[in-house]
C-alpha cells in the first residue's frame, strides 16, 4: 500500500531525527501497518457482540472470611519505634 503521507514531517512533529533510510523503512512498514488495518476493517463484524477479551474469562476470589489477625503488641515490639498501639514514621514531608 503507497503511503500518502508525509513521514518526514510526522516525524519532525514527534520531534524524531530520522535519517532518509529510516524514513523509507518507516514508509514501507505503515504501509503495511495500514494494509492489515484495512484487512481487519474489511471484515464483516454485523451481529457479532463487543467483547472485551476473546475468552470467557472469570475473576476467580477466595471467599472473604474473617480470621485471626497478628498481636498487636507483637507487631508493635518489633517495630523501630511506636507509640499508643501506633508505629511511628518520620514526616514524609519536612514543614518550612
Amino acid at each position: 500500500m503507497t503511503v500518502e503521507m508525509d513521514i518526514a514531517h510526522v516525524a519532525r512533529l514527534a520531534r524524531l531525527a530520522l535519517d532518509e533510510e529510516a524514513l523509507e523503512r518507516l514508509r514501507s512498514e505503515l504501509g503495511v501497518i495500514l494494509e492489515h488495518a484495512a484487512t481487519i476493517q474489511a471484515i464483516d463484524t454485523h451481529g457479532v457482540l463487543p467483547t472485551d477479551h476473546p475468552l470467557g474469562i472469570v475473576n476467580r476470589f477466595r471467599d472473604d472470611v474473617a480470621r485471626p489477625s497478628l498481636d498487636r503488641a507483637e507487631v508493635l515490639a518489633q517495630a523501630p519505634e511506636a507509640s499508643d498501639e501506633h508505629f511511628r514514621v518520620p514526616p514524609a514531608l519536612e514543614q518550612a
